[in-house]
């Protein structure tokens, strides 16, 4: 079986290359238009895969594996490395592949109790916000656990709050869940872990941590957040931090659930992605 998901995956690589390999494979062909509107192109693909279940019933075989994907795309006379890591399951019929599909988290809602405001009594914590550090931090681990913070099936925004945290960003708040962004002692805010109190908690901090929300995605820099509201429901369901700048200026965010590094902002190549997506940029306030 071993073998067989081998050659699948070289096939599968091959395909994100070819123009005419695509063979209604929706998620290769939302990756080759998002490339094609950007004027970028995918000159070479990598997949390697591990598998960590299997299951057979009869002639039936589920195979679920981790995908480890390396695109490497040429834009202008640019070209730097995509990554992007994700859960699949193959099913096999008579040790031939039936089916191959995606398992995924992205855009799942995590309901999230009302936050609270802090009150502003006149005093601001000040920081200086270290934006080389952030992204140092998020290049490191967008494709691992940092086992001195908790882990969350759907981890993205935990895992920007640490790139925020690395950065110099300060907590505050604890230990009301509700208030503030923090995470200490095995417990964690809303704001810390759950997009959409992420988004609501940037929108209007007074305290601590503060950003600007920018209307354009060109105006962020590296160290900035993105939220994405993919339903356009108002409800934000995930979060990226920018790591770089494309030729045209702009972002490539990491990201955690569908570990990411160095995608492109707008997440249009996602299965999670709708016509009705919304998007707020928040440029972190470097020095309070």
């Amino acid at each position: 079986m071993k073998k067989q998901l081998r050659n699948w995956l070289d096939e599968r690589a091959r395909s994100f290359v070819s123009e005419s390999g695509v063979r209604g494979d929706e998620e290769i062909a939302r990756k080759q238009q998002l490339c094609q509107r950007r004027g970028a192109e995918i000159v070479r693909c990598a997949i390697r895969g591990q598998i960590v279940g299997r299951q057979t019933v009869e002639r039936e075989t589920k195979v679920v594996y981790i995908a480890h994907h390396q695109f490497l795309i040429k834009h202008g006379a640019t070209l730097y490395m995509e990554e992007q890591v994700e859960e699949r399951c193959a099913r096999f019929l008579g040790g031939e592949l039936a089916d191959d599909q995606r398992i995924s988290r992205m855009g799942e809602y995590v309901e999230a109790p009302r936050v609270e405001r802090e009150r502003w009594t006149g005093d601001r914590l000040s920081y200086q916000y270290d934006r080389a550090q952030a992204v140092r931090y998020a290049e490191t681990w967008w494709n691992r656990h940092n086992p001195a913070f908790p882990s969350f099936p759907v981890d993205c925004t935990n895992f920007v709050s640490q790139c925020l945290y690395a950065g110099g960003a300060p907590m505050t708040g604890y230990p009301n869940r509700a208030r503030g962004w923090w995470c200490q002692n095995g417990s964690w805010s809303y704001s810390w872990a759950v997009a959409h109190s992420l988004r609501w908690y940037l929108s209007g901090s007074r305290i601590g941590l503060q950003a600007v929300e920018v209307p354009e995605p060109e105006q962020l820099m590296a160290g900035d957040v993105i939220c994405y509201d993919f339903q356009g429901d108002g409800r934000f369901d995930h979060s990226t931090i920018v790591v770089a700048k494309d030729q045209d200026g702009m972002p490539l965010v990491n990201a955690h659930t569908t570990n990411s590094r160095m995608r492109y902002w707008s997440y249009e190549d996602s299965s999670a992605y709708t016509p009705n997506i919304r998007y707020k940029f928040f440029h972190i306030i470097d020095r309070k």
